[in-house]
This record gives C-alpha cells, sequence and structure tokens, in this order.
C-alpha cells in the first residue's frame, strides 16, 4: 500500500492546527486507501510541545494514520546517523545544514524530506502552522484530495482527474511532480504595514526582489502581484488544471512533491533567517518542464501575534532583507536552470542533482555590487517610514558587510548540501526513525 508523508515543521503553538492535520490525514486515508504519516517537526518550547503531544494524542485512531511528534533532539538524533551513514566527508556540516541553530524554512521542510524517505513514503505534503483550512457548508477543504488524485503518476493518467489541461503533448508521459494552491487572507509575507504606511516606499521595498535589470512597468507589475496569493475570493467549487505551474501561483503551506521525481533527488536551500528559501523547488519543477497540477483549494493565511513584537519585527524585517539579498543569485540560477531545460532531468524524468549544484555553484562567484546597491535602497526606504523602521536600518547598516557574505555563502551550503543529498536520501531509507517513550502513535 502506498504511503504518503503528511508534514507540518513548526516553532509556534498550534494545537487547533494539528488538530485540523488529523482530519486531513483521515480523509486521505480513507478515500484513497493509503497509509498516512503525519509527521510534526516540532522546534517549540517544552510548554508548546506538551500542547502540540496532547493535541496529537487526541486524534481518533485510525489503523492507516501513524503520527510522529519529534522535538529538536529526537531530529538531531535521527539526522546524525543519517549524515554519519551518508558517505560524505563532512558529516558534521551536512548536520549543521540540515539543523541549524538560527530559523530555517528551508532546512526543517529538509528534514521532512529524509524523513519521509526514511519512513517509505512515496511523496510529502506540507502544511504551515500559521494557516488553516477553508470550510463551506460544514464541509472542510483539504487540499490532499487534489494532491493524491494527480501526485506521481503519469500526467497522461492524471488527465481524467482534473478540471482542464494544457500541458503540452510531448510532456504527457513525464510524471507529476508536483500539485499545489496557494491561500487566501493576508499576505503571505509580512509588510502591509510598510504598504499602509507609505505605498512608494513599498513598491522601492518589495521591487528589489526583481531582477536589477527588469524594466520599471515589470517591477510594478511584479509589486501588483507579490505575496498576494490567491486573493481574498472563497472557496466554492472545485478547478484544477494540469500544466507546467507558474511558481507564483502556489505557496509552501500548501503544497506536495513526489519524492522519487523530486524531493529525494534536491532539497531546498538551507538558508537561515531567509524568508522564500524554501520555494526553490517550485522553479525547479517549472523550469524542468514536469507536469504539475495547480488547484484551487487555498489554505488561509494569518499572522500570529510575535510578529507584532519589536523583537519579533525586527527578526521578520532581517528574514525579508536577506530574502531580498538571495534574489542576485536565485535569479542567476533560475534563468540557468530556464536555458537548460530538459537537460535538468535523467533519462528517467527525474530531477538532476549535479546539473543543480552546479548552476548553485557557479552563482557565488557573481559580483555582489548589485546587493550593495539593494542595501542602500533598502537604508533610504526604511529611513523615510521613521520609527522603528529606522533602528532597523540602523541594524542593517551595523550588519551590512556580514550580510553581504552570508547571502553568498547560503548558495555554497546549498550547492554543497545538493552534492550530497542522494547519498543523504539512501542513508535514511536504511536508518530507523526512534520514538522516545510515550510518543504518540
Amino acid at each position: 500500500m502506498r504511503s504518503i508523508c503528511l508534514t507540518l515543521p513548526t516553532n509556534r503553538p498550534c494545537p487547533d492546527t494539528i488538530a485540523a492535520l488529523g482530519e486531513e490525514a483521515a480523509y486521505a486515508a480513507d478515500r484513497f486507501d493509503i497509509d498516512v504519516h503525519v509527521l510534526v517537526l516540532d522546534s517549540c518550547p517544552a510548554p508548546d510541545h506538551a500542547a502540540h503531544a496532547a493535541a496529537l494524542q487526541r486524534l481518533p485512531a485510525h489503523p492507516r494514520v501513524t503520527a510522529h511528534h519529534l522535538d529538536e533532539a529526537a531530529q538531531r538524533d535521527f539526522l546524525a546517523r543519517v549524515t554519519a551513514r551518508s558517505g560524505s566527508a563532512k558529516p558534521e556540516l551536512l548536520l549543521d545544514l540540515m539543523l541549524p541553530d538560527g530559523l530555517s524554512y528551508g532546512a526543517c521542510t529538509n528534514r521532512a524530506f529524509l524523513i519521509a524517505a526514511a519512513l517509505g513514503c512515496d511523496s510529502v505534503h506540507r502544511r504551515d502552522s500559521d494557516s488553516r483550512y477553508q470550510s463551506v457548508a460544514g464541509r472542510t477543504v483539504f487540499p490532499v484530495h487534489h494532491e493524491l488524485l494527480s501526485l506521481g503518476a503519469r500526467a497522461t493518467d492524471a488527465v481524467p482527474g482534473v478540471t482542464e489541461a494544457t500541458l503540452p503533448d510531448p510532456l504527457l508521459e513525464r510524471r507529476v511532480a508536483m500539485v499545489g494552491s496557494s491561500f487566501v487572507g493576508e499576505p503571505s509575507v509580512d509588510i502591509a504595514q510598510i504598504r499602509d504606511a507609505d505605498p512608494g516606499v513599498y513598491h522601492d521595498v518589495v521591487s528589489l526582489w526583481a531582477p536589477e535589470g527588469w524594466s520599471a512597468a515589470q517591477k510594478r507589475e511584479l509589486v501588483e502581484e507579490s505575496f498576494t496569493g490567491a486573493g481574498s475570493e472563497p472557496f466554492t467549487a472545485d478547478h484544477s488544471l494540469l500544466t507546467v505551474v507558474d511558481p507564483m501561483r502556489v505557496d509552501m503551506c500548501n503544497i506536495a512533491f513526489h519524492g522519487d521525481t523530486i524531493t529525494e533527488r534536491v532539497p531546498l536551500p538551507p538558508a537561515q533567517d531567509t524568508i522564500g528559501s524554501d520555494y526553490f523547488l517550485i522553479h525547479l519543477v517549472h523550469d524542468a518542464r514536469l507536469p504539475g497540477v495547480l488547484h484551487n483549494r487555498n489554505i488561509v493565511n494569518y499572522y500570529t501575534g510575535e510578529r507584532r513584537t519589536d523583537s519579533g519585527f525586527l527578526a521578520y524585517q532581517t528574514r525579508f532583507a536577506k530574502f531580498l539579498l538571495s534574489m542576485l543569485y536565485f535569479h542567476h540560477v533560475y534563468d540557468r536552470m530556464a536555458e537548460a531545460g530538459d537537460t535538468l532531468l535523467d533519462e528517467h524524468g527525474r530531477a538532476r542533482p549535479a546539473a543543480v549544484a552546479a548552476l548553485a555553484r557557479e552563482s557565488t562567484g557573481l559580483d555582489t555590487a548589485e546587493n550593495v546597491r539593494r542595501l542602500d535602497a533598502l537604508d533610504t526606504a526604511y529611513r523615510r517610514l521613521g520609527g522603528r523602521y529606522t533602528d532597523f536600518a540602523d541594524l542593517l547598516a551595523a550588519r551590512r558587510a556580514r550580510l553581504l557574505d552570508e547571502a553568498r555563502d547560503d548558495m555554497a551550503d546549498f550547492a554543497l548540501l545538493t552534492e550530497a543529498w542522494e547519498g543523504m536520501v539512501a542513508a535514511a531509507r536504511a536508518t530507523p526513525l526512534a520514538h522516545s517513550p510515550g510518543q504518540p502513535r
């Protein structure tokens, strides 16, 4: 029987989200006759961890749903055994990239990829702790419905399960590598307060994630489209499209990837304190022309109160600034991947890690002058806003050289991890996932 991994990485209290995740798992197991591994990767303090454990214990027992709740100590134990077994000459460095001291959106999802391999899962389905499912007439709208209709199937076999298909005929023999949707509700990046305070500054700041050579019109269009997801229209009826999915149309809170085609071949960039670092595979699927399904079971995004505190504000704005600096390197890699196209895949239609690693490593040689100009523009914009934005500008100025180095070094780390990834996946498949006493089912 096929197994899937439905995962929730979290560093914030979210027992209600865990309860809803359990409902989605039971829905999947009942309707698709599969085994579901619910994986909660918990980086929370002990009281929140205990609340999450209690939420998992309250999930109704189901013969084909197994819950795994791993704190960082348990994750580290598993990863240490995997990296030691991987054959890498740098297992300690790999362990640091998989479970760094700071927050890393890519690393937490990479951990889910490896644990899914250890559990024998065919696919990974990711949700976020600051989001919830939509409901219509008392019925919860679970994204896993569309994910399991198509993911991993040959595209030609997936056609009957979608509303429409626009995939070119030569791609129909490839497997569906990704199924995803977006979100409704609050913007995915918490900078609406900048837009409300000064739309001109908002434009100047958001346009910094575009390639520097873009025209004013292209940047304006990007700013209007950025971080808005699917807008605000609630779900009413299903629609799904089999296509090469536009990366701007899906979000990592509402995504599923096929393991053998993508997540067991290439990891996510493990950059610390950098939003957007976990979106790389969406671009790889697109540029390699792998089939995907875009559906409309959008998840509701909301913000937690922590971001409104002074420390939370500074931390989040730092992640946003590092995202802007990362784009110098990512745009280079995305452009090269688009040029490479089908050559990003092997003879079995699977992503080629060596091709991706080479492009990531190539990008580390780029001139950083463009990022110097990004920091100059950010400094000017934030000082125009005043108040705590000026405080943040002072913080950026003090860390300027370090931030420039970190953006480049993050790509070098990504190249190294990608080169080691297939060995790590093979090691994970042969490594048991230890359970602590009293752990949920």
